[in-house]
């Protein structure tokens, strides 16, 4: 059988993030992407013009018309801007059994647009993190799901990602894209311990859509019947090579996608 991959999240009409990025991940990684629309937003690579939410009724036919249907292996959750959203997607993913979850939070854009109401963060945090098999935030979305400061070094990172854990999901991945250094680290905290992943950082402004497409990445390992750290391994890798090659790119004038099918064409 084909692995096939979920994605549920906000389409982003310039292309970079959201829903298409993911599935040009899935792509990317031999995986069969099925997508549930959340919201529509009008967004280049400068930033979010609007957003329009999809009613919470019809993101519940989405998913249940997907799983009625396909054998879904792996889900991954990106934009659910409001309350009423989430307690759909959780609603429906219990509903059909599923366990592979990787959740996104994703609260605000590349551009500093805001994607999340901040009223929705509760409601995320009590109804969805728990159902998670593994949660990656980013360190400005980890701050904001313990409402303390952003972390500033990886003993920090560590320390948020087991209060995030606490929380109820399996597994935390603190991505360290945003952070300083000469090496971008990623800090994944499960019950047997913790992990480090590196990469060199890469100089661009190419990063739209960097958070979506690792868990994206991950999903589809997961899919493929991979093991979550093997999966995040692969995921790193991934993400780090369509960085390094974005500049090959020439989309848009603000903060342009990565490569996805770096490894395609160039």
């Amino acid at each position: 059988m084909s692995a096939i991959a979920l994605t549920v999240a906000g389409s982003d009409s310039g292309g970079g993030a959201g829903i298409q990025a993911d599935l040009k991940t899935f792509a990317a990684l031999g995986v069969y992407g099925a997508s549930v629309v959340t919201a529509l937003t009008a967004q280049n690579t400068r930033g979010v013009q609007a957003i329009h939410d999809v009613p919470p009724e019809f993101v519940a036919e989405q998913i249940d018309s997907v799983f009625s249907d396909l054998a879904v292996e792996a889900v991954k959750i990106g934009m659910l801007s409001q309350s009423a959203v989430i307690a759909a997607v959780a609603a429906g993913l219990e509903r059909h059994g599923a366990e592979k979850i990787v959740l996104d939070p994703v609260m605000v854009a590349t551009s500093g647009d805001r994607l999340l109401a901040p009223e929705a963060i509760d409601t995320l945090l009590s109804v969805l993190v728990p159902k998670a098999l593994i949660v990656t935030p980013n360190l400005a979305e980890a701050a904001a799901m313990l409402n303390e400061p952003i972390a500033v070094d990886e003993d920090a990172m560590r320390a948020q990602a087991e209060r995030i854990l606490a929380l109820g999901p399996r597994a935390v991945l603190i991505t360290g894209g945003d952070g300083a250094g000469a090496e971008s680290v990623d800090i994944l905290v499960d019950p047997e311990g913790s992990e480090r992943y590196a990469s060199r950082r890469i100089d661009t402004c190419n990063t739209h859509g960097t958070g979506c497409t690792l868990s994206a990445a991950i999903a589809a390992a997961l899919a493929k019947g991979q093991s979550l750290r093997d999966g995040v391994a692969g995921a790193k890798a991934y993400i780090s090579a369509a960085i390094a090659a974005s500049d090959e790119l020439a989309v848009g004038h603000g903060h342009g996608p990565v490569h996805h099918f770096h490894a395609f064409w160039r």
